[in-house]
């Protein structure tokens, strides 16, 4: 019998009693793991999840294809589809104090960020393809005049998700969207340090009728996968690119880790650009993958920018993640605080200025928001991936300097610098401003594919297998 998660919140921003199984989520049941054994974090142990093994992952598949050739796919109409994604949207919606609340307490992310972005975006983005589910076309095209060709769209099957740490619930709303409208059934693994969210909702997903079989939860991968979504770290993503590669060439979609550039000209309003630096590199406590950690600024404002931006760092509130005025919580477990702060270390080590933070605070996985100055391109917190609340700020000349150093307000200037980023994304005037209709994604080692967008188009790439068909029209005598 799969243990059960009992807790009851007692916080200034969300108070009740909350309990739900915790088993691998496979064939619409909650089942303990076929070696009984379970998944231990680090840190203050919050409860007990039920660990998948290989056993359980082919166990997972068979249901997923079970329901792929009975019940979903081809065999629910779209509408169908769109029906049950909605019903889901609104459960969540309904118990979206209760999912905020289980990602603080297991992300350590404020409740109040928690709320307003990750469950507020999650909702949106499953009621943004519930709308598409039912507008998969295909084409006819006369050829000649007694010859048509008409091409329809088919799901591809059942596709695994991996999920990361840093944004369990909205990943898990970016890759059960596209896939179950498009038709496809899904077995999941989220982060073993951040599953809670992603076993409620199948909690929901029970509510809504999903037929059995359509969404499965747990760890690991199976040989029968037509496709991988992962969005984790860029080692990661080249072991499943090998390991798709290695099997049976499997559809693969990669969301993986950055080092973003934020560029700051000597023509902006210094105090904003300094509060939009502040929120694009400590919020989420600096785990995001778009988090802009390398902080160029012209030369003619560098001295006042870091001024402002230092003052703005130190107002943020370091602490609880459920009190109302909190900004950062604490790192989302040992193991990332520990590797946060051997960056720290080697920044001190190899000559780079401390301007504010670099230390622990407390003992529960606390690091105070972290500001490095004189540092160079061989640095290893200048070209790794901290995933932290850590940044540099770097002084540059002019625009040749910056796209120089960034790929290693006047409108116009910014408009015309972004399209020679090599990012994903760029943003002008603000940072982690993201919508269910617009890309989202990385270039290069950031990641293969957007996993959400705005058109039918993107997302039928993605997530439908194209078959075209020729007919030869005969007259009837």
């Amino acid at each position: 019998m799969p243990s059960t998660f009992a807790h009851e919140f007692k916080t200034p921003t969300f108070k009740a009693k909350v309990a739900f199984r915790t088993g691998l989520f496979i064939n619409g049941q909650f089942v303990d793991g076929s070696d009984n054994t379970t998944i231990d974090s680090n840190g203050k142990v919050i409860t007990s999840v039920s660990e998948g093994m290989a056993k359980d992952v082919d166990l997972a598949i068979e249901a997923a294809n079970e329901a792929f050739d009975t019940t979903w796919g081809l065999h629910a109409p779209g509408t169908q589809h769109s029906i049950l994604m909605s019903k889901l949207a609104a459960l969540m919606e309904k118990n979206a104090d209760e999912l905020a609340a289980l990602e603080a307490l297991d992300n350590g992310k404020t409740f109040n960020w928690a709320r307003n972005a990750d469950v507020a975006g999650s909702i949106d983005c499953i009621c943004y393809y519930a709308g598409w589910a039912n507008k998969v076309t295909g084409k006819v095209q006369e050829i000649t005049e007694d010859k048509l060709t008409y091409a329809h769209h088919e799901p591809i099957g059942v596709v695994c998700h991996a999920l990361t740490l840093r944004f369990a619930v909205l990943m898990m709303a970016w890759k059960l969207g596209p896939a179950l409208a498009c038709g496809n059934t899904v077995v999941l693994k989220p982060s073993e340090f951040t599953p809670l969210t992603a076993i409620r909702m199948c909690h929901l997903v029970n509510e809504a009728s999903f037929p059995p079989g359509v969404v499965n939860v747990l760890s690991g991968y199976g040989n029968t996968i037509e496709k991988v979504a992962c969005t984790g770290s860029t080692l990661v993503g080249r072991k499943i690119m090998e390991a798709a590669a290695k099997s049976n060439l499997k559809n693969v979609t990669l969301e993986l880790g950055g080092k973003s550039p934020n560029i700051i000209f000597d023509d902006v309003d210094i105090e904003q650009a300094a509060n939009w630096a502040a929120f694009g590199i400590f919020w989420n406590h600096g785990q995001t993958c778009c988090a802009g950690s390398r902080i160029f600024v012209q030369e003619g404002i560098h001295d006042e920018f870091l001024k402002r931006f230092t003052e703005k760092t130190r107002s943020l509130k370091v602490g609880d993640p459920f009190a109302p005025d909190t900004f950062q919580g604490p790192q989302v477990s040992e193991i990332q605080f520990n590797r946060i702060m051997s960056y720290i270390v080697s920044g001190k080590a190899v000559g780079a200025k401390v301007e504010i933070g670099g230390e622990r605070l407390g003992s529960e996985g606390f690091i105070r928001p972290t500001i490095f100055t004189n540092v160079d391109p061989s640095m290893k917190i200048v070209q790794e991936e901290i995933f932290g609340p850590v940044g540099v700020v770097i002084k540059f000349k002019d625009e040749e300097d910056v796209i120089k150093q960034a790929n290693d307000t006047n409108l116009n200037r910014a408009i015309n610098t972004a399209p020679r980023l090599k990012v994903g994304t760029a943003w002008i005037n603000c940072v982690n401003s993201l919508h269910s209709n617009v890309p989202f994604g990385g270039f290069e080692q950031s990641g293969i594919a957007m996993p959400v967008g705005p058109s039918l188009a993107l997302y039928l790439a993605l997530y439908l297998m194209m078959k075209r068909t020729r007919t030869k029209m005969i007259s009837l005598p």
